[in-house]
C-alpha cells in the first residue's frame, strides 16, 4: 500500500514557541511531510522543523517581512488559499489564524491541531487593538477589517475534516465559533528535558512569556511589587518597552532577562519558587514545563490553567486577573508545602509521547473514517 502524502501547514515560522513545540513533534511523526508557511525566519525553528526546508508564500520575498509581518494580517486569507495542495492526501495544519483554511482536493483529508479560532479576530479585538495602542484613527480603521476576517474564519471552517483542540477551552471556543465538535489532545512537552534536580528553591517569581498584551505581565509586576518578591520575565515582544516604563514607575524589582535558550529556562524554572501566569491561556505550556520541574505555578484560573493546575497540588489558582488576587495567591503558595514529585508527576501525562500516540491513532481514524 502506497504511503499517504503528507503535507504541514503552520501559520508561521518566526520563533519556538507552543505552537512550534507541537509542529516539531509533527515533524518527527512525519519526517517525510513537505512544511508549508506564509513567512520563516530561517534558524528561528528547531532543527527538526528547519530539516523540512518550509516553503512560504509571497511574503517571505519582501524585505524585512520579519518586522512587520503581523500587519499583513489582512492579507493572510489570501496567501494561505494560494497553495497548491493537489498532490496530498493528508493535510495536517497547526492553526492559531489562518493555516486551518489552506484549499485541498477532495480526496485528500484535513486534520486541524487547533491552537485556537483567531482570537483577535473573535473576542479579544480590545487587548490587541484597544485606542491606547493603536489610536484612536487606527481602531477605528481595524474593527470592521478584524470583523471581515471573523466572518472569513467562520465560513471557511468547514475546509477541515476533523478537529483537535488544545485544550477543553479551545473545543468550547471552536464549538462557540465554528459549530465544529473538537477532540482535545493536549500538546506535547518534553518532561524528559524539563526536570527537577537538587536545585534549591530562591525566593524570586518567574514568567516566561511572548510580551504581548493579553499575557497580562502588568498584573504579574504589580503583583509582584505588592509581595515583596523579585521578578524575573524571560522573553521579548511589543510590550517590552511598556513594561520596563511600568516597573520602572512602581520601582519594582523586576529583571527582564529577554529570550534564553531551554536550558537557561530550564534553570531558571528550578530556581524560582513559583512560576507565574497572570493572563488567560488557551492551554499554557509554560506552567507544565514549570511543573515538570517540581515548581508550582500561581495562575488566573480561566482557560488551559484549569486543565493544567491542580488548586493546592500542583499550584495556586485565583479568580480575578488583578494585581491584589495574584499577590493574595503568592501569598497563599508562600504557606503552602508543596511536594515537588507529586507536581511533577502530574506533569508527566502531558508528555510528548501521550501526544505523539494520540495523534497518530487519530489521523489512521481519520484515513479510515
Amino acid at each position: 500500500m502506497t504511503a499517504p502524502r503528507v503535507v504541514l501547514v503552520h501559520d508561521w515560522l518566526t520563533g519556538m514557541r507552543g505552537g512550534e513545540k507541537a509542529l516539531e513533534m509533527l515533524c518527527e511523526i512525519y519526517p517525510h511531510a513537505d512544511l508549508l508557511t506564509l513567512i520563516h525566519v530561517p534558524r528561528s525553528v528547531s532543527p527538526t522543523i528547519e530539516r523540512l526546508r518550509p516553503r512560504t508564500s509571497l511574503l517571505q520575498r519582501l524585505p524585512g517581512i520579519r518586522h512587520f509581518y503581523r500587519y499583513c494580517l489582512p492579507l493572510f486569507p489570501v496567501l494561505i488559499e494560494q497553495f497548491d495542495l493537489d498532490k496530498y492526501d493528508l493535510v495536517i495544519s497547526t492553526s492559531h489564524c489562518a493555516a486551518k483554511a489552506v484549499v485541498k482536493t477532495g480526496r485528500a483529508r484535513h486534520l486541524c491541531y487547533c491552537f485556537t479560532p483567531m482570537r483577535y479576530a473573535w473576542d479579544q479585538f480590545d487587548a490587541y487593538f484597544d485606542k491606547d495602542r493603536v489610536g484612536t484613527l487606527g481602531h477605528r480603521v481595524l474593527k470592521p477589517v478584524l470583523g471581515a476576517l471573523a466572518r472569513w474564519d467562520a465560513a471557511t471552517a468547514g475546509r477541515v475534516d476533523r478537529y483537535v483542540a488544545i485544550s477543553q477551552h479551545v473545543a468550547s471556543r471552536i464549538r462557540r465559533y465554528y459549530n465544529r465538535d473538537a477532540l482535545v489532545i493536549y500538546p506535547p512537552v518534553d518532561t524528559g528535558f524539563y526536570c527537577p534536580d537538587d536545585t534549591v528553591p530562591e525566593p524570586f517569581l518567574l514568567i516566561v512569556s511572548a510580551l504581548v498584551p493579553y499575557k497580562r505581565i502588568d498584573v504579574a509586576i504589580d503583583a509582584s511589587h505588592l509581595s515583596g518578591l523579585p521578578l524575573r520575565i524571560v522573553g521579548t515582544g511589543p510590550e517590552r518597552d511598556r513594561l520596563m516604563r511600568l516597573a520602572r514607575d512602581r520601582h519594582a524589582d523586576v529583571e527582564f532577562l529577554g529570550s534564553a535558550s531551554n536550558e537557561e529556562i530550564r534553570s531558571l524554572y528550578r530556581r524560582a519558587a513559583a512560576v507565574l501566569l497572570p493572563g488567560e491561556e488557551d492551554f499554557g505550556i509554560v506552567p507544565v514545563e514549570a511543573q515538570a520541574c517540581g515548581r508550582p505555578v500561581i495562575a488566573l484560573a480561566r482557560g488551559g490553567a484549569l486543565e493544567t493546575i491542580v488548586d493546592g497540588v500542583t499550584g495556586v489558582l485565583v479568580n480575578e486577573a488583578t494585581p491584589e488576587a495574584l499577590a493574595a495567591g503568592i501569598a497563599r503558595a508562600r504557606t503552602l508545602r508543596f511536594d515537588s514529585m507529586a507536581i511533577r508527576t502530574h506533569a508527566v501525562r502531558f508528555d510528548r509521547a501521550v501526544f505523539a500516540r494520540a495523534i497518530q491513532t487519530t489521523v489512521e481514524s481519520l484515513a479510515h473514517g
